[in-house]
């Protein structure tokens, strides 16, 4: 199905600049459609089709988009937040960032995070993998309750968990105020005190309750894993990359 929007529109849902900012880009001649310059802010193009060229940068529509986070301790997994910083405030620096690599002046920068929010959250002391995107659809089957989307966490407790406990987490333990875990899938790590731990259920800061109610203290807690994605391990905590074509597909 043909969609066409007008240019200006579209250069603003690309999140190149505000309205008046791309007509001036447009009529200045600054604005590439198919290799062809705009001049005409009104302009109608396919936006399923059409290929832009802005500061020698190459743009195509997406309605969605999806960014891999290592999210760093101390960041909140907020949209917004009066005291902390959020994942969304990272998100903009790391894309500011981006686009001065790039070459892009200071005035030209836009930061495209409108709509775009963290699919479930992590407490603010915890690390590891955090999905951001503007996808509504997706983030509800990947935190739907029912449709119990596993999630691996690296745990590391202030002392060792012994056999009981560990069967105890694996067959479902209780975490207070009536609450019984589902079974989970828990393994001993190389390093000493030490777990992995996968769970099917997003219950408030289950993991860390879960070791409570066998006696152990979680010190460290990182995300790696959340339904068929996986954390890169070369991105550092803080770090923030798209998603690739298979990672989205996979997830989708």
């Amino acid at each position: 199905m043909i969609m066409f929007m007008r240019l200006d529109r579209l250069l603003c849902e690309m999140n190149i600049g505000s309205r008046s900012k791309v007509k001036a880009y447009i009529t200045k001649g600054q604005v590439l459609v198919d290799g062809v310059k705009a001049v005409k802010p009104e302009m109608q193009v396919d936006e399923n089709t059409v290929v832009i060229r802005y500061c020698g940068k190459e743009y195509r529509y997406r309605p969605y988009v999806y960014y891999m986070m290592n999210k760093p301790p101390g960041v909140v997994s907020a949209t917004f937040d009066k005291k902390d910083k959020t994942v969304l405030d990272l998100l903009r620096e790391r894309l500011r960032e981006q686009s001065r690599e790039e070459g892009m002046a200071a005035e030209d920068i836009t930061v495209p995070v409108k709509d775009i929010f963290p699919v479930g959250r992590l407490d603010k002391d915890t690390v590891g993998l955090l999905l951001l995107t503007n996808d509504g659809e997706l983030a509800h089957r990947l935190l739907s309750p029912k449709k119990h989307v596993p999630k691996t966490y690296l745990v590391r407790t202030d002392r060792p968990v012994g056999e009981e406990g560990l069967t105890l987490l694996t067959d479902g333990v209780a975490i207070g105020e009536n609450e019984v875990t589902l079974p989970a899938k828990v393994s001993v790590a190389d390093e000493e005190n030490t777990y992995f731990i996968t769970i099917t259920e997003g219950k408030y800061h289950q993991v860390k309750r879960m070791f409570q109610a066998v006696g152990a203290k979680v010190i460290y807690l990182k995300r790696l894993s959340m339904g068929t994605l996986m954390l890169d391990e070369n991105l550092r905590e803080g770090q923030i990359r798209e998603l690739t074509e298979k990672e989205v597909a996979d997830l989708c």
